[in-house]
């Protein structure tokens, strides 16, 4: 049996600890993020089989330290041609988190989320 697809959403711990949002705030931009990223991709294969198996969905929430770090993340996620989105949030345009599309962990992969350790309010 091959592994799960699985949707990483990773999230700018300064956020809450430096910026002040609120925890709902913050959800919220996960939300959007895995929100657009299925939009993006729903003709892609493994979105359509993530999508046909709405109680077996497998998300990792995790949190990252700053901006600059969620930036060099999403480089390595564009290096492993990884489909994801990098969310917005406007007017303000600050980027706040990026969500994976449903995808099946590599080495690579898991190389890539190094830096990041599972999300804590």
């Amino acid at each position: 049996m091959s592994e799960h697809l699985t949707m990483f959403i990773v999230i700018r711990k300064d956020l809450i600890k430096t910026l002040g949002w609120s925890t709902g705030s913050v959800i919220a931009q996960a939300c959007h993020a895995s929100t657009a990223v299925l939009h993006k991709t729903r003709d892609h294969p493994d979105t359509r089989e993530y999508l046909a198996d709405l109680h077996n969905m497998h998300k990792v929430v995790l949190e990252i330290k700053n901006l600059p770090q969620l930036e060099t993340l999403a480089a390595s996620l564009s290096g492993l041609d990884v489909p994801h989105v990098t969310w917005r949030e406007q007017p303000e345009d600050i980027l706040t988190c990026i969500s994976t599309a449903p995808i099946r962990r590599s080495q690579e992969v898991k190389d890539a989320f190094k830096k990041c350790s599972l999300f804590r309010s």
